[in-house]
Order: C-alpha cells, then sequence, then structure tokens
C-alpha cells in the first residue's frame, strides 16, 4: 500500500500536483459542514429545553397562584 504513495515530500503532498488549493478547500468545506451539521442541531436542542424548563417554571408559579386564590 506504502508503495502507491507518489509524494515524495510533505511539500509535494500538500501541492497535490498542483491542485492543492482546490484539494485542501474541499476538505475545509467538508469541514466547515460537518461541524455545522453537528454544532447547530446541538444549540437548537439546548435553546428548546431552555424554553420548556422556563414554560414549566412559568406554569408552575400561575398553578400555585390560582390554588392560593381559590384556598
Amino acid at each position: 500500500m506504502l508503495d502507491a504513495i507518489q509524494f515524495s515530500s510533505f511539500a509535494e503532498f500538500v501541492d497535490m500536483g498542483g491542485y492543492g488549493f482546490n484539494v485542501w478547500s474541499v476538505y475545509a468545506l467538508f469541514a466547515i459542514f460537518v461541524a455545522v451539521n453537528l454544532i447547530l442541531p446541538l444549540r437548537k436542542k439546548q435553546k428548546i429545553v431552555r424554553q420548556l424548563k422556563r414554560r414549566m417554571t412559568l406554569d408552575a408559579e400561575i398553578e400555585n397562584e390560582e390554588n392560593s386564590k381559590s384556598e
């Protein structure tokens, strides 16, 4: 398998036969795409959980006020 590697130096590997900019920019875009698709749903979930907790707290407060008024 190592015989198939055709780069004689790391600089040649980075250059990718003159296509290095294209190759590495695609890798960078892919990494950004993956990161965004992992991070945004997690942030959205945290926001939803915060909103639900806030709603539950408000509902509990309203229920307590209603119970105290009826007594």
